[in-house]
Protein backbone atom coordinates (compact mmCIF):
# COMPACT_ATOMS: atom_id res chain seq x y z
CA UNK A 1 0.00 0.00 0.00
CA UNK A 2 1.18 3.56 -0.66
CA UNK A 3 2.29 5.84 2.15
CA UNK A 4 -0.22 8.58 3.07
CA UNK A 5 0.83 11.92 1.65
CA UNK A 6 -0.01 15.50 2.42
CA UNK A 7 -2.98 17.00 0.62
CA UNK A 8 -4.14 20.58 0.16
CA UNK A 9 -4.39 22.27 3.56
CA UNK A 10 -3.04 19.27 5.50
CA UNK A 11 -1.67 21.53 8.26
CA UNK A 12 -5.12 22.80 9.13
CA UNK A 13 -7.17 21.74 12.15
CA UNK A 14 -7.50 18.17 13.34
CA UNK A 15 -9.99 15.35 13.70
CA UNK A 16 -13.38 15.38 12.01
CA UNK A 17 -13.24 19.12 11.31
CA UNK A 18 -9.67 19.22 10.14
CA UNK A 19 -10.33 21.80 7.42
CA UNK A 20 -13.68 23.41 8.21
CA UNK A 21 -12.57 24.48 11.68
CA UNK A 22 -10.11 26.89 10.10
CA UNK A 23 -12.98 28.51 8.19
CA UNK A 24 -15.68 28.74 10.87
CA UNK A 25 -14.13 28.61 14.36
CA UNK A 26 -13.31 31.60 16.56
CA UNK A 27 -14.38 35.26 16.71
CA UNK A 28 -12.22 36.17 13.75
CA UNK A 29 -14.27 33.85 11.50
CA UNK A 30 -17.60 35.53 12.26
CA UNK A 31 -17.80 36.90 8.68
CA UNK A 32 -17.46 33.35 7.33
CA UNK A 33 -20.22 32.11 9.62
CA UNK A 34 -22.44 35.01 8.63
CA UNK A 35 -22.13 34.10 4.96
CA UNK A 36 -22.86 30.44 5.70
CA UNK A 37 -25.94 31.28 7.78
CA UNK A 38 -27.40 32.82 4.64
CA UNK A 39 -27.11 29.48 2.80
CA UNK A 40 -28.82 27.59 5.60
CA UNK A 41 -26.31 26.90 8.39
CA UNK A 42 -27.56 26.81 11.99
CA UNK A 43 -25.49 27.09 15.15
CA UNK A 44 -25.34 23.29 15.37
CA UNK A 45 -24.04 22.97 11.79
CA UNK A 46 -20.83 24.83 12.63
CA UNK A 47 -19.88 21.94 14.89
CA UNK A 48 -20.29 19.33 12.15
CA UNK A 49 -17.82 18.13 9.54
CA UNK A 50 -18.53 19.87 6.24
CA UNK A 51 -19.10 17.56 3.27
CA UNK A 52 -18.94 18.97 -0.23
CA UNK A 53 -21.16 17.40 -2.88
CA UNK A 54 -19.50 17.96 -6.26
CA UNK A 55 -22.22 17.59 -8.87
CA UNK A 56 -21.65 17.45 -12.61
CA UNK A 57 -25.35 18.00 -13.31
CA UNK A 58 -26.34 19.81 -16.48
CA UNK A 59 -28.82 19.58 -19.31
CA UNK A 60 -25.91 19.49 -21.76
CA UNK A 61 -26.10 15.71 -22.10
CA UNK A 62 -28.35 12.79 -21.13
CA UNK A 63 -25.38 11.32 -19.26
CA UNK A 64 -25.67 14.02 -16.58
CA UNK A 65 -29.23 15.31 -16.80
CA UNK A 66 -30.34 13.37 -13.70
CA UNK A 67 -27.33 13.96 -11.45
CA UNK A 68 -28.99 16.83 -9.57
CA UNK A 69 -31.23 14.23 -7.95
CA UNK A 70 -28.28 12.02 -7.07
CA UNK A 71 -26.49 15.03 -5.58
CA UNK A 72 -29.47 15.78 -3.35
CA UNK A 73 -29.52 12.13 -2.27
CA UNK A 74 -25.80 12.23 -1.43
CA UNK A 75 -26.37 15.42 0.58
CA UNK A 76 -29.21 13.77 2.48
CA UNK A 77 -26.95 10.81 3.22
CA UNK A 78 -24.22 13.07 4.59
CA UNK A 79 -26.66 15.10 6.68
CA UNK A 80 -28.31 11.97 8.03
CA UNK A 81 -24.93 10.62 9.14
CA UNK A 82 -24.14 13.75 11.16
CA UNK A 83 -22.30 15.88 8.60
CA UNK A 84 -23.29 19.15 6.97
CA UNK A 85 -23.57 18.85 3.19
CA UNK A 86 -22.89 21.71 0.79
CA UNK A 87 -23.74 21.22 -2.89
CA UNK A 88 -21.77 22.79 -5.70
CA UNK A 89 -21.51 22.23 -9.43
CA UNK A 90 -18.78 21.82 -11.97
CA UNK A 91 -19.00 21.63 -15.76
CA UNK A 92 -19.38 18.80 -18.19
CA UNK A 93 -19.27 18.65 -21.97
CA UNK A 94 -20.84 16.01 -24.21
CA UNK A 95 -18.54 13.91 -26.34
CA UNK A 96 -21.48 12.38 -28.18
CA UNK A 97 -22.83 15.79 -29.20
CA UNK A 98 -19.51 17.46 -30.04
CA UNK A 99 -18.03 14.38 -31.78
CA UNK A 100 -16.69 15.12 -35.25
CA UNK A 101 -16.80 18.89 -34.73
CA UNK A 102 -14.25 21.47 -33.53
CA UNK A 103 -16.03 21.45 -30.17
CA UNK A 104 -14.62 17.99 -29.47
CA UNK A 105 -11.25 19.68 -28.86
CA UNK A 106 -12.65 20.77 -25.50
CA UNK A 107 -13.49 17.26 -24.32
CA UNK A 108 -10.17 16.16 -22.84
CA UNK A 109 -9.51 19.74 -21.77
CA UNK A 110 -12.68 19.50 -19.65
CA UNK A 111 -11.09 16.71 -17.60
CA UNK A 112 -8.52 19.21 -16.34
CA UNK A 113 -11.09 21.99 -15.86
CA UNK A 114 -13.26 19.65 -13.77
CA UNK A 115 -10.34 18.48 -11.61
CA UNK A 116 -9.17 22.07 -11.16
CA UNK A 117 -12.63 23.36 -10.26
CA UNK A 118 -13.37 20.65 -7.69
CA UNK A 119 -9.95 21.16 -6.12
CA UNK A 120 -10.56 24.92 -6.06
CA UNK A 121 -13.95 24.77 -4.34
CA UNK A 122 -13.11 22.04 -1.81
CA UNK A 123 -9.82 23.66 -0.79
CA UNK A 124 -11.15 27.22 -0.75
CA UNK A 125 -14.23 26.39 1.33
CA UNK A 126 -12.48 24.07 3.77
CA UNK A 127 -14.59 20.96 3.25
CA UNK A 128 -13.58 18.04 5.44
CA UNK A 129 -14.62 15.49 2.86
CA UNK A 130 -16.64 15.30 -0.32
CA UNK A 131 -18.69 13.20 -2.71
CA UNK A 132 -17.96 13.56 -6.43
CA UNK A 133 -20.67 12.48 -8.87
CA UNK A 134 -19.82 11.93 -12.53
CA UNK A 135 -21.79 10.50 -15.42
CA UNK A 136 -19.80 11.07 -18.61
CA UNK A 137 -16.39 10.25 -19.99
CA UNK A 138 -14.15 13.09 -18.80
CA UNK A 139 -15.92 14.22 -15.66
CA UNK A 140 -15.30 10.81 -14.10
CA UNK A 141 -11.48 10.81 -14.27
CA UNK A 142 -11.62 14.55 -13.55
CA UNK A 143 -13.43 13.80 -10.27
CA UNK A 144 -10.87 11.16 -9.31
CA UNK A 145 -7.94 13.41 -10.17
CA UNK A 146 -9.35 16.00 -7.78
CA UNK A 147 -9.83 13.35 -5.10
CA UNK A 148 -6.18 12.32 -5.44
CA UNK A 149 -4.88 15.90 -5.40
CA UNK A 150 -6.90 16.98 -2.37
CA UNK A 151 -6.33 13.75 -0.43
CA UNK A 152 -9.39 14.34 1.74
CA UNK A 153 -11.93 11.62 2.61
CA UNK A 154 -14.07 11.25 -0.50
CA UNK A 155 -16.26 8.87 -2.48
CA UNK A 156 -17.04 8.78 -6.18
CA UNK A 157 -20.59 8.05 -7.36
CA UNK A 158 -21.23 6.93 -10.93
CA UNK A 159 -24.35 8.42 -12.50
CA UNK A 160 -25.26 5.06 -14.04
CA UNK A 161 -25.77 3.56 -17.46
CA UNK A 162 -28.58 4.40 -19.85
CA UNK A 163 -31.27 1.90 -20.72
CA UNK A 164 -31.14 0.52 -24.28
CA UNK A 165 -33.15 2.18 -27.02
CA UNK A 166 -35.52 0.44 -29.38
CA UNK A 167 -34.06 -2.77 -30.86
CA UNK A 168 -31.21 -2.50 -28.30
CA UNK A 169 -29.83 0.62 -29.98
CA UNK A 170 -27.41 3.10 -28.45
CA UNK A 171 -25.42 6.15 -29.57
CA UNK A 172 -22.92 4.06 -31.55
CA UNK A 173 -25.85 2.66 -33.54
CA UNK A 174 -26.46 6.20 -34.78
CA UNK A 175 -22.82 6.85 -35.72
CA UNK A 176 -22.63 3.56 -37.62
CA UNK A 177 -25.95 4.28 -39.32
CA UNK A 178 -24.36 7.42 -40.80
CA UNK A 179 -21.72 5.23 -42.44
CA UNK A 180 -24.38 2.79 -43.58
CA UNK A 181 -26.25 5.60 -45.36
CA UNK A 182 -23.02 6.70 -47.07
CA UNK A 183 -22.41 3.09 -48.10
CA UNK A 184 -25.89 2.73 -49.58
CA UNK A 185 -26.94 0.17 -46.98
CA UNK A 186 -29.54 2.32 -45.21
CA UNK A 187 -31.97 5.02 -46.29
CA UNK A 188 -32.18 8.51 -44.84
CA UNK A 189 -35.60 7.61 -43.42
CA UNK A 190 -34.14 4.59 -41.62
CA UNK A 191 -31.36 6.78 -40.22
CA UNK A 192 -33.97 9.17 -38.84
CA UNK A 193 -35.75 6.28 -37.12
CA UNK A 194 -32.45 5.15 -35.50
CA UNK A 195 -31.74 8.74 -34.44
CA UNK A 196 -35.16 9.08 -32.81
CA UNK A 197 -35.01 5.84 -30.83
CA UNK A 198 -31.39 5.28 -29.77
CA UNK A 199 -31.32 7.47 -26.64
CA UNK A 200 -34.41 6.87 -24.48
CA UNK A 201 -33.47 8.94 -21.43
CA UNK A 202 -30.85 9.68 -18.76
CA UNK A 203 -27.60 7.80 -18.32
CA UNK A 204 -24.22 7.16 -19.86
CA UNK A 205 -23.73 5.54 -23.27
CA UNK A 206 -24.91 1.96 -23.03
CA UNK A 207 -21.99 -0.27 -24.05
CA UNK A 208 -18.61 -0.84 -22.46
CA UNK A 209 -17.64 2.55 -23.78
CA UNK A 210 -15.52 5.04 -21.85
CA UNK A 211 -18.05 5.98 -19.15
CA UNK A 212 -18.87 2.41 -18.15
CA UNK A 213 -15.20 1.49 -18.50
CA UNK A 214 -14.10 4.23 -16.11
CA UNK A 215 -16.94 3.48 -13.68
CA UNK A 216 -15.76 -0.14 -13.55
CA UNK A 217 -12.14 0.93 -13.11
CA UNK A 218 -12.96 3.39 -10.32
CA UNK A 219 -14.95 0.75 -8.45
CA UNK A 220 -12.11 -1.75 -8.90
CA UNK A 221 -9.59 0.68 -7.43
CA UNK A 222 -11.80 1.20 -4.39
CA UNK A 223 -13.01 4.80 -4.77
CA UNK A 224 -16.72 4.03 -5.16
CA UNK A 225 -18.99 1.84 -3.09
CA UNK A 226 -19.52 -1.78 -4.18
CA UNK A 227 -21.65 -2.07 -7.33
CA UNK A 228 -21.73 1.69 -8.04
CA UNK A 229 -20.66 0.91 -11.60
CA UNK A 230 -23.37 -1.72 -12.07
CA UNK A 231 -26.61 0.25 -11.81
CA UNK A 232 -28.90 1.95 -14.30
CA UNK A 233 -29.14 5.73 -14.09
CA UNK A 234 -32.89 5.61 -13.59
CA UNK A 235 -33.22 3.15 -10.72
CA UNK A 236 -33.82 3.00 -6.99
CA UNK A 237 -30.44 1.28 -6.66
CA UNK A 238 -28.63 4.33 -8.06
CA UNK A 239 -30.49 6.68 -5.72
CA UNK A 240 -29.53 4.43 -2.80
CA UNK A 241 -25.91 4.37 -3.97
CA UNK A 242 -25.75 8.18 -3.78
CA UNK A 243 -27.46 8.21 -0.37
CA UNK A 244 -24.97 5.67 0.99
CA UNK A 245 -22.04 7.57 -0.49
CA UNK A 246 -22.92 10.68 1.49
CA UNK A 247 -23.02 8.67 4.72
CA UNK A 248 -19.83 6.81 3.78
CA UNK A 249 -17.84 10.05 3.48
CA UNK A 250 -18.85 11.09 6.99
CA UNK A 251 -17.60 7.73 8.24
CA UNK A 252 -14.34 8.11 6.29
CA UNK A 253 -13.87 11.53 7.91
CA UNK A 254 -14.39 10.01 11.35
CA UNK A 255 -11.87 7.26 10.63
CA UNK A 256 -9.40 9.54 8.85
CA UNK A 257 -9.31 7.36 5.71
CA UNK A 258 -8.05 9.34 2.74
CA UNK A 259 -7.46 8.50 -0.94
CA UNK A 260 -3.72 8.07 -0.33
CA UNK A 261 -4.53 4.99 1.74
CA UNK A 262 -6.63 3.57 -1.09
CA UNK A 263 -4.76 4.60 -4.25
CA UNK A 264 -1.82 2.23 -4.17
CA UNK A 265 -0.04 0.78 -7.19
CA UNK A 266 -1.95 -2.43 -6.50
CA UNK A 267 -5.26 -0.54 -6.65
CA UNK A 268 -4.39 0.75 -10.11
CA UNK A 269 -3.39 -2.76 -11.15
CA UNK A 270 -6.84 -3.91 -10.04
CA UNK A 271 -8.37 -1.22 -12.22
CA UNK A 272 -6.33 -2.29 -15.26
CA UNK A 273 -7.27 -5.93 -14.67
CA UNK A 274 -11.00 -5.16 -14.61
CA UNK A 275 -10.76 -2.87 -17.64
CA UNK A 276 -9.19 -5.71 -19.62
CA UNK A 277 -11.65 -8.33 -18.39
CA UNK A 278 -14.65 -6.19 -19.44
CA UNK A 279 -13.11 -5.29 -22.82
CA UNK A 280 -12.95 -1.61 -21.89
CA UNK A 281 -12.12 1.56 -23.77
CA UNK A 282 -8.65 2.64 -24.91
CA UNK A 283 -9.33 5.86 -22.99
CA UNK A 284 -8.50 3.91 -19.83
CA UNK A 285 -4.88 3.92 -21.04
CA UNK A 286 -5.07 7.72 -21.02
CA UNK A 287 -7.08 8.33 -17.85
CA UNK A 288 -5.59 5.78 -15.44
CA UNK A 289 -2.01 7.12 -15.86
CA UNK A 290 -3.35 10.66 -15.37
CA UNK A 291 -5.17 9.64 -12.19
CA UNK A 292 -2.08 7.79 -10.96
CA UNK A 293 0.06 10.86 -11.67
CA UNK A 294 -2.13 12.97 -9.39
CA UNK A 295 -1.84 10.30 -6.70
CA UNK A 296 1.95 10.13 -6.98
CA UNK A 297 1.85 6.56 -8.31
CA UNK A 298 4.12 5.51 -11.20
CA UNK A 299 1.92 3.88 -13.85
CA UNK A 300 3.23 3.37 -17.37
CA UNK A 301 2.09 1.92 -20.67
CA UNK A 302 4.25 -1.11 -19.94
CA UNK A 303 2.10 -1.86 -16.88
CA UNK A 304 -0.84 -2.39 -19.23
CA UNK A 305 1.23 -4.81 -21.30
CA UNK A 306 2.52 -6.70 -18.25
CA UNK A 307 -0.94 -7.15 -16.75
CA UNK A 308 -2.51 -7.79 -20.14
CA UNK A 309 -0.35 -10.83 -20.72
CA UNK A 310 -2.13 -12.72 -17.92
CA UNK A 311 -5.65 -11.25 -17.90
CA UNK A 312 -8.23 -12.46 -20.47
CA UNK A 313 -11.17 -10.60 -22.01
CA UNK A 314 -14.31 -12.18 -20.54
CA UNK A 315 -17.16 -9.74 -21.24
CA UNK A 316 -19.07 -9.95 -24.52
CA UNK A 317 -20.02 -6.28 -24.44
CA UNK A 318 -20.39 -3.60 -27.06
CA UNK A 319 -18.87 -2.11 -29.14
CA UNK A 320 -17.13 -5.25 -30.44
CA UNK A 321 -19.39 -7.61 -28.49
CA UNK A 322 -23.11 -8.34 -28.32
CA UNK A 323 -24.51 -7.06 -25.03
CA UNK A 324 -25.19 -3.71 -23.38
CA UNK A 325 -24.15 -2.57 -19.92
CA UNK A 326 -27.81 -2.61 -18.90
CA UNK A 327 -27.89 -6.34 -19.63
CA UNK A 328 -24.78 -6.85 -17.49
CA UNK A 329 -26.45 -4.86 -14.70
CA UNK A 330 -29.42 -7.24 -14.85
CA UNK A 331 -27.20 -10.23 -13.96
CA UNK A 332 -25.21 -8.52 -11.19
CA UNK A 333 -22.89 -5.91 -12.70
CA UNK A 334 -19.13 -6.34 -12.33
CA UNK A 335 -19.11 -7.59 -8.73
CA UNK A 336 -19.37 -11.30 -9.65
CA UNK A 337 -16.71 -10.76 -12.32
CA UNK A 338 -14.40 -9.19 -9.74
CA UNK A 339 -15.04 -12.13 -7.39
CA UNK A 340 -14.12 -14.49 -10.23
CA UNK A 341 -10.90 -12.57 -10.88
CA UNK A 342 -10.07 -12.42 -7.17
CA UNK A 343 -10.55 -16.15 -6.73
CA UNK A 344 -8.23 -16.71 -9.70
CA UNK A 345 -5.50 -14.62 -8.06
CA UNK A 346 -5.79 -11.81 -10.60
CA UNK A 347 -6.82 -9.06 -8.15
CA UNK A 348 -5.12 -7.69 -5.03
CA UNK A 349 -7.73 -8.40 -2.38
CA UNK A 350 -5.92 -6.61 0.44
CA UNK A 351 -6.52 -3.15 -1.05
CA UNK A 352 -8.57 -0.79 1.12
CA UNK A 353 -11.76 0.73 -0.33
CA UNK A 354 -14.09 3.61 0.55
CA UNK A 355 -16.42 1.15 2.25
CA UNK A 356 -13.77 1.00 4.98
CA UNK A 357 -13.22 -2.64 4.12
CA UNK A 358 -10.79 -4.36 1.79
CA UNK A 359 -11.71 -5.41 -1.72
CA UNK A 360 -11.72 -9.05 -0.63
CA UNK A 361 -14.07 -8.25 2.25
CA UNK A 362 -16.42 -6.41 -0.10
CA UNK A 363 -16.53 -9.41 -2.43
CA UNK A 364 -16.74 -12.15 0.21
CA UNK A 365 -20.51 -12.62 0.00
CA UNK A 366 -20.99 -11.87 -3.71
CA UNK A 367 -22.91 -14.61 -5.51
CA UNK A 368 -21.82 -15.88 -8.94
CA UNK A 369 -23.62 -14.94 -12.12
CA UNK A 370 -26.81 -16.90 -12.82
CA UNK A 371 -26.37 -20.21 -14.61
CA UNK A 372 -26.75 -20.03 -18.36
CA UNK A 373 -25.82 -16.37 -18.82
CA UNK A 374 -23.58 -15.68 -21.82
CA UNK A 375 -22.45 -12.11 -21.16
CA UNK A 376 -19.41 -13.01 -19.02
CA UNK A 377 -17.36 -15.97 -20.20
CA UNK A 378 -15.66 -18.42 -17.81
CA UNK A 379 -11.91 -18.04 -17.37
CA UNK A 380 -11.29 -21.31 -19.22
CA UNK A 381 -13.22 -20.08 -22.28
CA UNK A 382 -12.43 -16.37 -22.71
CA UNK A 383 -13.25 -14.19 -25.68
CA UNK A 384 -9.54 -13.45 -25.87
CA UNK A 385 -6.83 -15.08 -23.78
CA UNK A 386 -4.98 -11.81 -23.21
CA UNK A 387 -5.65 -8.09 -23.32
CA UNK A 388 -7.45 -6.35 -26.16
CA UNK A 389 -5.54 -3.17 -25.22
CA UNK A 390 -2.27 -3.58 -27.05
CA UNK A 391 0.57 -1.09 -26.58
CA UNK A 392 2.65 -0.83 -29.76
CA UNK A 393 6.12 0.56 -30.31
CA UNK A 394 8.14 1.10 -33.48
CA UNK A 395 9.60 3.74 -35.74
CA UNK A 396 6.12 5.32 -36.01
CA UNK A 397 5.57 5.42 -32.24
CA UNK A 398 8.85 5.48 -30.28
CA UNK A 399 6.95 6.50 -27.10
CA UNK A 400 4.10 4.08 -27.74
CA UNK A 401 0.63 3.84 -29.27
CA UNK A 402 -2.52 2.06 -28.14
CA UNK A 403 -4.54 -0.37 -30.23
CA UNK A 404 -7.87 -1.98 -29.39
CA UNK A 405 -7.64 -5.51 -30.80
CA UNK A 406 -10.62 -7.71 -30.04
CA UNK A 407 -9.32 -10.43 -32.35
CA UNK A 408 -12.26 -10.11 -34.74
CA UNK A 409 -10.39 -7.65 -36.96
CA UNK A 410 -7.24 -9.80 -37.16
CA UNK A 411 -3.86 -9.41 -35.52
CA UNK A 412 -1.83 -7.90 -38.36
CA UNK A 413 -2.49 -5.24 -40.97
CA UNK A 414 -0.27 -3.95 -43.72
CA UNK A 415 -1.34 -1.27 -46.13
CA UNK A 416 -0.66 2.03 -47.83
CA UNK A 417 -0.87 5.28 -45.95
CA UNK A 418 -3.60 7.71 -46.85
CA UNK A 419 -2.67 10.81 -44.90
CA UNK A 420 -4.98 13.53 -43.54
CA UNK A 421 -4.24 16.61 -41.48
CA UNK A 422 -7.52 16.57 -39.58
CA UNK A 423 -10.48 14.40 -38.67
CA UNK A 424 -12.78 16.36 -40.99
CA UNK A 425 -10.57 15.68 -44.02
CA UNK A 426 -10.47 11.97 -43.25
CA UNK A 427 -14.22 11.73 -42.62
CA UNK A 428 -15.00 13.34 -45.97
CA UNK A 429 -12.66 10.94 -47.77
CA UNK A 430 -14.17 7.91 -46.05
CA UNK A 431 -17.73 8.92 -46.88
CA UNK A 432 -17.04 9.88 -50.52
CA UNK A 433 -15.24 6.61 -51.30
CA UNK A 434 -11.68 7.97 -51.54
CA UNK A 435 -10.63 5.56 -48.79
CA UNK A 436 -10.60 2.00 -50.12
CA UNK A 437 -9.75 -1.48 -48.91
CA UNK A 438 -6.06 -1.84 -48.08
CA UNK A 439 -5.62 1.75 -46.91
CA UNK A 440 -4.17 2.79 -43.58
CA UNK A 441 -5.98 6.03 -42.80
CA UNK A 442 -3.59 8.40 -41.00
CA UNK A 443 -5.18 11.26 -39.04
CA UNK A 444 -2.54 13.54 -37.57
CA UNK A 445 -2.24 16.91 -35.82
CA UNK A 446 -5.06 15.74 -33.53
CA UNK A 447 -2.88 15.00 -30.48
CA UNK A 448 -3.09 16.68 -27.04
CA UNK A 449 -1.02 19.66 -28.19
CA UNK A 450 -1.72 19.61 -31.91
CA UNK A 451 -5.51 19.42 -31.80
CA UNK A 452 -5.34 20.89 -29.29
CA UNK A 453 -7.32 18.48 -27.16
CA UNK A 454 -6.82 15.02 -28.69
CA UNK A 455 -10.23 14.57 -30.28
CA UNK A 456 -11.92 11.17 -30.38
CA UNK A 457 -12.28 9.57 -33.81
CA UNK A 458 -15.67 7.90 -33.40
CA UNK A 459 -17.09 9.49 -36.53
CA UNK A 460 -14.43 8.13 -38.94
CA UNK A 461 -14.19 4.72 -37.28
CA UNK A 462 -17.99 4.37 -37.31
CA UNK A 463 -18.11 5.47 -40.94
CA UNK A 464 -15.51 2.82 -41.83
CA UNK A 465 -17.52 0.13 -40.07
CA UNK A 466 -20.81 1.40 -41.49
CA UNK A 467 -19.41 1.24 -45.03
CA UNK A 468 -18.37 -2.39 -44.51
CA UNK A 469 -14.63 -1.66 -44.38
CA UNK A 470 -14.05 -2.52 -40.71
CA UNK A 471 -11.79 -5.49 -41.50
CA UNK A 472 -10.32 -3.98 -44.69
CA UNK A 473 -9.07 -0.57 -43.54
CA UNK A 474 -6.86 0.38 -40.59
CA UNK A 475 -6.78 3.81 -38.95
CA UNK A 476 -3.93 5.34 -36.97
CA UNK A 477 -3.91 8.71 -35.23
CA UNK A 478 -2.18 10.83 -32.63
CA UNK A 479 -5.72 11.55 -31.46
CA UNK A 480 -7.74 9.03 -29.51
CA UNK A 481 -10.85 6.91 -29.81
CA UNK A 482 -14.24 6.80 -28.22
CA UNK A 483 -15.01 3.69 -26.24
CA UNK A 484 -17.53 3.07 -29.01
CA UNK A 485 -14.84 2.71 -31.67
CA UNK A 486 -13.91 -0.70 -33.00
CA UNK A 487 -12.10 -2.12 -36.00
CA UNK A 488 -8.35 -2.10 -36.67
CA UNK A 489 -7.61 1.21 -34.97
CA UNK A 490 -4.49 2.60 -33.30
CA UNK A 491 -4.48 5.84 -31.30
CA UNK A 492 -2.33 7.87 -28.92
CA UNK A 493 0.59 7.65 -31.40
CA UNK A 494 3.45 9.33 -29.53
CA UNK A 495 5.29 11.60 -30.00
CA UNK A 496 2.43 13.41 -31.72
CA UNK A 497 2.72 15.18 -35.05
CA UNK A 498 2.63 18.68 -33.56
CA UNK A 499 5.97 18.12 -31.82
CA UNK A 500 7.57 16.49 -34.87
CA UNK A 501 6.77 12.87 -34.08
CA UNK A 502 7.29 10.37 -36.92
CA UNK A 503 3.56 10.40 -37.77
CA UNK A 504 4.15 13.97 -39.02
CA UNK A 505 6.59 12.65 -41.62
CA UNK A 506 4.26 10.18 -43.36
CA UNK A 507 3.22 10.59 -46.99
CA UNK A 508 0.53 8.99 -49.11
CA UNK A 509 1.61 5.55 -50.26
CA UNK A 510 4.07 4.80 -47.45
CA UNK A 511 3.76 1.15 -46.42
CA UNK A 512 2.69 0.73 -42.80
CA UNK A 513 2.65 -2.50 -40.82
CA UNK A 514 0.71 -2.96 -37.58
CA UNK A 515 1.46 -6.23 -35.78
CA UNK A 516 -0.53 -6.85 -32.60
CA UNK A 517 1.31 -10.08 -31.81
CA UNK A 518 4.75 -8.48 -31.99
CA UNK A 519 3.29 -5.22 -30.58
CA UNK A 520 4.87 -3.12 -33.31
CA UNK A 521 3.86 -0.26 -35.60
CA UNK A 522 6.32 0.68 -38.33
CA UNK A 523 6.59 2.48 -41.63
CA UNK A 524 8.74 0.83 -44.28
CA UNK A 525 11.26 3.65 -44.57
CA UNK A 526 14.98 3.65 -43.76
CA UNK A 527 16.20 5.90 -40.93
CA UNK A 528 18.00 8.13 -43.43
CA UNK A 529 14.74 8.90 -45.26
CA UNK A 530 12.95 9.66 -42.01
CA UNK A 531 15.83 11.97 -41.02
CA UNK A 532 15.65 13.72 -44.42
CA UNK A 533 11.91 14.32 -44.02
CA UNK A 534 12.37 15.47 -40.44
CA UNK A 535 14.90 18.09 -41.53
CA UNK A 536 12.32 19.50 -43.92
CA UNK A 537 9.41 19.44 -41.47
CA UNK A 538 8.10 22.66 -39.95
CA UNK A 539 5.46 22.82 -37.20
CA UNK A 540 2.09 24.18 -38.34
CA UNK A 541 0.67 27.39 -36.97
CA UNK A 542 -1.37 27.02 -33.80
CA UNK A 543 -5.11 26.62 -34.27
CA UNK A 544 -5.71 28.03 -30.76
CA UNK A 545 -3.99 31.41 -30.41
CA UNK A 546 -5.76 32.29 -27.14
CA UNK A 547 -8.17 30.99 -24.53
CA UNK A 548 -8.39 27.67 -22.73
CA UNK A 549 -7.20 25.61 -25.70
CA UNK A 550 -4.09 27.76 -25.97
CA UNK A 551 -3.35 27.36 -22.26
CA UNK A 552 -3.91 23.63 -22.53
CA UNK A 553 -1.60 23.27 -25.54
CA UNK A 554 1.19 25.04 -23.66
CA UNK A 555 0.82 22.86 -20.54
CA UNK A 556 -0.17 19.41 -21.74
CA UNK A 557 2.25 16.50 -21.85
CA UNK A 558 2.46 13.40 -24.02
CA UNK A 559 -0.47 11.03 -24.38
CA UNK A 560 1.93 8.26 -23.39
CA UNK A 561 2.02 9.82 -19.91
CA UNK A 562 -1.72 10.49 -19.63
CA UNK A 563 -1.82 13.94 -21.27
CA UNK A 564 -1.57 15.67 -17.89
CA UNK A 565 -1.15 19.39 -17.32
CA UNK A 566 0.29 19.25 -13.81
CA UNK A 567 3.90 18.52 -12.93
CA UNK A 568 5.55 16.74 -10.02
Amino acid sequence: MSTPKKGTGDNAGSGERRYSSVVVDGPQQAPSRAMLRAVGFTDADFRKSQIGIASTWSMVTPCNMHIDGLARAAAAGADGAGGKAILFNTITVSDGISMGTPGMRYSLVSREVIADSIETVVAAEGFDGFVAIGGCDKNMPGCVMAMARLNRPSVFVYGGTIQPGAERRDIVSVFEAVGAVAGGKMSALQLLEVERTAIPGPGSCGGMYTANTMASAIEAMGLSLPNSSGQEAVSSQKHEDALRAGAAVVELVKRGIRPSEILSKEAFENAITVVIAVGGSTNAVLHLPAMAHEAGIALTLDDFTRIGQRVPVLADLRPSGKYSMSELVAIGGIQPLMKLLLDAGLLHGQCLTVSGRTLAENLASVAPYPAGQTIIRPLENPLKKDSHLVVLYGNLAPEGAVAKISGKEGLRFQGSARVFGSEEQAQAAILDGTVVAGDVVVIRYEGPRGGPGMREMLSPTSAIVGKGLGDKVALITDGRFSGGSHGFVVGHVSPEAAVGGPIALLRDGDRITIDAERRTIDVDLPPAELDRRRNGWRPPASTAPMGVLSKYAQLVGSASLGAVTTRR
